[in-house]
């Protein structure tokens, strides 16, 4: 039987009160699903098998479009008298998002990237009228343009089926699909002339395809395998079929003006301008050449690729790219940059007159000095009012919104970022995302057409995902204490106390930064290169943490058999002594500026000695924390022995170095088993025994001595060949129990 406060919950989800109406624009109204209702609905009964095996056959699904009479998703549920589970919604997205919604309020289940718990009840709880679930937001949006290159750069068609499941799940109608595109700009490229040592060296390697496509980089990775062109290709189709399926628009690519340096030696006369270097490339990987949108070869260009794009890969009639990305332009001028926006737009409309032209918001902030109102407002108005969606890319904590007068009249989609690189770490700003979706609709004259979700990597914080995802059906924010403790009954299937005050606890501490301009890189000492002077700053109050660690230890016993646990177990550990990493490099200095060589020894033996490899060996016992797994998928795609050593060595760059010589040090750091081990215990060893060395010799520490020295062994993990568990090693609990022995102790101390 659910508790009342279940039921109280329920009628809140379906029946709180309106919300102002999102403004319409006629422009975006033929950016409609062109996949029947038969197909829809067949789609979500797949999904549904897929979920469920034999009890979906408990659920009757159909997609009606003209439940909505204004373009925004419904979905209604009502129980039969054999204890089924009628579901009709207005797309294949808005079933599959409102039997979510049934699975969770109603059947204590959960589904996310670290696991599911599916423990359906029988029969089927009952619905004791019709229950209606709407959205009021057009657009649900879902990825970054770097996640293509974080998180699912190795992906096979499995992981990808699994991802358009949870998008469907979650509501996603508006997915970015940027997969084997590079297989079309080398037809194009040939097609004009470029040889393919030209093309070799123009695109850079899987895991930095993201900044190749974005013109911040080339070559560096490669060069690119045709084979990697072909699977590309073929995965993209399945891709495209399986979102279009569930009535979901994909959001295909289009041309920035990036163009390769042979182009030149095609069209000397071209007017391009050859950047400056960007994130501490040299111009060997760098420097990229951009064509001036006002050049008749830029229009040519741009028009043969959204060819090839709309003849592989049909169209929706919207397409992302983005002009000066981290780079500023060369000319301050209104006119220009409205210049530059129409000619963009041209290439789109030559090709199909119905173009919709997404654009990511980030310039006007990662450039804030030059990006001041006169030039934003002339790059948006380049395009007519409505032709134009952009992407409020980092709007939970840099609304761009609020002073662009809703940029200008250009409608926009209110965006989450939340995590940068993919780094491992909880992360979470919940009281913004649970008001700032609703402050945007609520904004003078508001040009809002949905919400969505940018993080740079994914396969982490489940929790803000879930949460932000279920703020696109709301009415109003969520009371988030009751709705966290709700989190936790359906993502384990339990009630014990221990697991809601825990969750509370996170959602009052580490989930809830409130630093104002706070981005989500992992600063811990742990998965930074040692120095003297790191940030040891936190944004919240590690007690708290400390505390809902106890109470999941406690409440672990009952509670291995989950897979939803055992994740949450091994992450909550991991946290707490990233935390204590912390606190044990803080007494590693103190030591070292007072000369205690005895308690210097102690702190960094502890460290090095125990807390790190009781961390890897945690970390090695959980499927989502394993290098191994990572590099498996990357050298699964491989053909012969010279892919693998190229995909390899693309995997781990990117999680180290990030660069021939770390010009992006650490960015995409993780705190994965095997990566504890060889890459981030070996640079504290280092650090350790450089400081003893100091002291015993009266010298003092020099930090460019050591960087070079911490480089060979940052080097030395990329090509040190070594095999890293892809499957689970030991038990879990066992670990876990160890180290909260050992260590839970020493915490309290410290607090």
């Amino acid at each position: 039987m659910l508790s009342s406060c279940v039921w109280r919950f329920l009628i809140f989800l379906a029946l709180c009160g309106s919300v102002p109406a999102q403004r319409r624009f006629p422009s975006l109204e033929h950016l409609r699903s062109g996949s029947s209702e038969q197909a829809q609905g067949t789609a979500v009964n797949g999904l549904l098998r897929r979920l469920l095996g034999t009890r979906a056959s408990e659920f009757i699904v159909s997609v009606n479009k003209s439940l909505s009479n204004d373009s925004l998703d419904v979905c209604e549920l009502r129980s039969t008298r054999n204890n089924r589970v009628v579901v009709t919604g207005s797309s294949g997205v808005a079933v599959a998002s409102g039997i979510y919604n049934y699975l969770k309020y109603f059947c204590n289940c959960h589904v996310s990237w670290s696991g599911a718990q599916l423990d359906l009840p029988r029969p089927l709880p009952k619905l004791s009228g019709v229950l209606r679930i709407s959205s009021p937001h057009r657009f649900r949006y879902y990825q970054n343009v770097c996640t293509f290159s974080y998180s699912s750069v190795w992906w096979d068609w499995p992981r990808w089926e699994r991802e358009i499941d949870w998008m469907a799940l979650n509501g996603i109608n508006l997915p970015l699909a940027f997969t084997g595109q590079e297989a079309l700009w080398q037809e194009v490229y040939r097609s004009l002339g470029l040889n393919q040592s030209e093309l070799e060296e123009f695109f850079s390697g899987p895991a930095f395809l993201a900044w190749n496509r974005m013109g911040n980089m080339f070559r560096f990775g490669g060069p690119l395998p045709q084979s990697w062109h072909v699977t590309q290709l073929n995965l993209q189709f399945k891709i495209l079929e399986r979102m279009r399926s569930f009535g979901m628009i994909p959001v295909l690519p289009a041309f920035s003006g990036n163009i390769p340096k042979g182009i030149l030696r095609l069209y000397p006369k071209a007017n391009a301008t050859r950047l400056g270097p960007w994130a501490h490339f040299n111009c060997s990987y760098s420097c990229s050449y951009i064509l001036d949108p006002q050049d008749p070869l830029f229009f040519r260009i741009g028009a043969l690729f959204l060819s090839q794009v709309v003849k592989q890969f049909g169209t929706d009639h919207i397409y992302n790219t983005d002009t000066f990305n981290e780079m500023t332009p060369p000319s301050s001028d209104p006119a220009y940059l409205s210049s530059v926006s129409r000619s963009v737009f041209s290439t789109m409309t030559a090709v199909d007159p119905q173009a919709i032209w997404l654009m990511q918001g980030w310039l006007f902030f990662s450039d804030a000095t030059f990006w001041k109102p006169a030039q934003i407002q002339a790059l948006l108005h380049g395009v007519p009012l409505g032709r134009m969606i952009v992407l409020d890319l980092f709007a939970e904590t840099e609304p761009i919104f609020s002073y662009t007068q809703s940029f200008y009249g250009q409608p926009f989609i209110w965006c989450m970022l939340h995590n940068f690189g993919g780094n491992s770490g909880f992360f979470g700003t919940v009281e913004s995302i649970n008001s700032g979706p609703f402050k945007a609709l609520h904004f003078p004259n508001s040009t809002i057409v949905g919400t969505g979700l940018t993080p740079e990597g994914i396969e982490q914080n489940p929790v803000i995902y879930e949460l932000m995802s279920e703020l696109a059906w709301r009415k109003e924010p969520v009371n988030l204490s009751k709705w966290v403790s709700l989190y936790a009954i359906r993502r384990y299937g339990s009630t014990q106390e221990n697991l809601s005050t825990a969750w509370k606890l996170l959602f009052a501490s580490v989930y809830n930064c409130t630093v104002a301009h706070y981005k989500n890189h992992n600063h811990s000492p742990l998965v930074r290169r040692p120095s003297l002077h790191m940030n040891t700053d936190l944004w919240y109050e590690p007690a708290l943490l400390i505390q809902a660690w106890k109470l999941m230890m406690d409440a672990a016993p009952e509670l291995m058999s989950k897979e939803t646990f055992r994740y949450d177990l091994v992450d909550v550990t991991r946290q707490v002594l990233q935390v204590m990493t912390t606190w044990f490099y803080q007494d590693i200095v103190d030591a070292f500026h007072k000369q205690k060589l005895a308690e210097l020894l102690t702190a960094g033996g502890v460290l090095v000695y125990d807390l790190l490899p009781e961390l890897n060996r945690l970390l090695n016992s959980d499927r989502g924390f394993l290098l191994g797994a990572w590099l498996e998928s990357a050298r699964s795609l491989a053909l012969d022995e010279t892919e693998t050593q190229l995909y390899d060595m693309n995997a781990r760059n990117q999680l180290t170095l990030w660069g021939p010589i770390g010009e992006i040090l650490d960015y995409a750091s993780k705190e994965w088993g095997g990566l504890m081990e060889d890459y981030y215990g070996q640079r504290w060893a280092l650090f350790v025994n450089t400081l003893v060395e100091c002291l015993n010799s009266g010298t003092p520490f020099k930090q460019d001595t050591f960087n070079q020295a911490v480089f060979q062994v940052e080097r030395g993990f990329i090509f040190n060949g070594h095999k890293y568990p892809s499957a689970p090693q030991g038990d879990t609990y066992e670990i876990a129990y160890r180290i909260f022995l050992k260590y839970y102790p020493q915490a309290l101390k410290k607090l």
